[in-house]
């Protein structure tokens, strides 16, 4: 058994992080119904490299996360669309929502409201900065927010920079850490049989992702710099060999005499306290750079981790999901026949594994609407008026 088995999640969000939180509650169990405008598909859909895909509201960019869900359309700006949205949250435990701050309160389906119709449930607001200050009326994307919380600034070279990293990372990160919350308040209503309202920012997501960055600046008064591949130590940043770059990461002591000693210099090995290690890094820096280069990133890999050097020559995306050990890992799941696609589509599936009751991917990304009958039909609609609801532009 999963952990969320039997736990129902209504996810009215779009694009990457609100449906990558609810996706990690899909992948454990959870009975998760994504729920789109009958009028306007989640962007998502129609996002990723294969455009017929997109054109055919089955992006790439939504099949990440879309497995294990049922899709149903709905007209929130509707009545009898907002009725819907109620009969769905009596009985659910989990409902999730990334759309503009107090959207859903002018809507009247706000946490006051659902929350009086199911005092059990945990409700979840995923928003650019927050419900309420300054900059809570304000909207934002990934790359904003990159932009706004100072990573921007730390991201590149002294050269080049502020740049933006390659992946939609805050979004991801905001998915997990709202993953995580709505597991927490999952486990506190176990205790206290009270719902829950989380109160989510990409914003503070950022800058969580910057805990050191922030914990030094705020006592030293010390602006994080842009390094590119350099860092503190000698020992622990990348170099280029004779063919690409490698990425040594020696951090402690111990490995950095290991490293030193493993390419031919016992006597640099010794330098190896903190204060060593900072006063000596131009000159460690220089040697490294010369004995790195006389050989290719691949054979320093293999070399230094059998020495136990922490060492990885940069790959492509391409090469890294070839790696033999993400086989061991279940990293992937491949849907054969999935309906919408024309050959295997294989997607992400989570970061862990457990010894049993796992994450699993049961069922592929739902065509958009594909769910309205069966999950109305729960609710109690009949077919007329699934029907009728079609024929209004309810659904």
């Amino acid at each position: 058994m999963r952990p969320f088995e039997g736990i129902k999640v209504i996810d009215v969000t779009h694009v990457l992080a609100g449906p990558f939180a609810a996706y990690q509650l899909a992948l454990l169990g959870a009975d998760v119904i994504k729920v789109e405008d009958p009028h306007e598909c989640d962007q998502s859909r129609e996002s990723g490299s294969d455009h017929a895909l997109s054109d055919a509201k089955m992006g790439l960019g939504f099949a990440t996360q879309a497995s294990n869900k049922r899709a149903i359309t709905v007209n929130l700006k509707t009545a009898k669309g907002q009725e819907i949205i109620k009969r769905l949250a009596k009985d659910a435990d989990v409902f999730v929502e990334n759309y503009r701050a107090g959207a859903f309160k002018k809507l009247g389906l706000g946490y006051d409201v659902l929350s009086k119709i199911n005092p059990k449930l945990i409700y979840c607001s995923m928003t650019a900065f927050g419900q309420d200050g300054p900059r809570g009326h304000m909207t934002a994307y990934d790359h904003a927010i990159q932009s706004t919380s100072g990573m921007m600034r730390t991201t590149g070279t002294p050269e080049v920079n502020p740049i933006k990293v390659g992946s939609p990372v805050i979004d991801y990160a905001c998915g997990t850490m709202n993953a995580f919350a709505l597991s927490a308040a999952l486990f506190q209503r176990e205790k206290t049989g009270k719902g829950q309202y989380i109160d989510s920012a990409m914003l503070d997501v950022a800058l969580m992702l910057m805990g050191s960055h922030l914990t030094n600046y705020l006592y030293t008064g010390s602006e994080p710099s842009p390094k590119g591949n350099r860092m503190e130590f000698a020992s622990s940043q990348g170099y280029m060999a004779s063919d690409s770059l490698i990425m040594i990461a020696a951090s402690n002591k111990g490995q950095h005499e290991r490293l030193f000693t493993a390419l031919g210099r016992p006597d640099i090995a010794k330098q190896s306290s903190h204060k060593e290690r900072r006063e000596n890094y131009a000159a460690q820096t220089k040697i490294v750079e010369d004995i790195i280069k006389t050989k290719t990133a691949q054979e320093w890999e293999d070399f230094l981790q059998s020495r136990h050097v922490p060492a990885t020559r940069t790959r492509k995306i391409s090469e890294s999901v070839k790696d033999p050990q993400l086989a061991t890992r279940n990293m992937f799941h491949t849907h054969k026949n999935a309906p919408g696609y024309s050959k295997d589509l294989t997607v992400p599936v989570m970061a862990f594994k457990f010894a049993h009751g796992g994450p699993e991917v049961t069922s592929p990304p739902p065509a958009f609407g594909q769910h309205n009958d069966e999950v109305l039909g729960q609710l109690g609609y009949s077919k007329d008026e699934i029907k009728t609801m079609k024929t209004e532009g309810v659904i």
